[in-house]
């Protein structure tokens, strides 16, 4: 079965930056796309960005627009989510997942396999 690592997380102030980093393993064709999703206390959980491991395509939610970047090193399984301009409102344990279709939207229910997750806690 597909097996997801995730790590990076950490402390910073806001208007910081992060480096998460999502190592895979398993059959790739559980993994055609990845996703990241941030589960905040109280609020429940909810989608960052995806990526489409096959041709690159992404997507993003709004609120992260022009802040974070996903990206893929296939030949490290590795996806990463560079988080700049960080604010409080992106606290949260952040989760890697895989799914199978050939497509990456920003649906939680697209990805079966999930990660342990990465504390990331930004501070005013």
């Amino acid at each position: 079965q597909v097996r997801l690592e995730e790590s990076g997380g950490g402390s910073v102030q806001a208007g910081g930056s992060l480096k998460l980093s999502c190592l895979a393993s398993g059959p790739p064709e559980g993994r055609r796309s990845i996703g990241w999703f941030r589960q905040v206390r109280g609020k429940g959980r909810g989608a960052v960005a995806s990526i489409m491991t096959l041709d690159g395509r992404t997507n993003y939610a709004d609120s992260v627009k022009g802040r974070f970047t996903i990206s893929t090193d296939i030949a490290k399984s590795t996806v990463y989510l560079q988080m700049n301009d960080l604010n409080p409102d992106d606290s949260g344990v952040y989760y890697c997942a895989a799914g199978s279709a050939y497509a990456a939207p920003l649906l939680p229910d697209y990805f079966r396999a999930w990660g342990q997750g990465t504390q990331v806690t930004v501070s005013s």
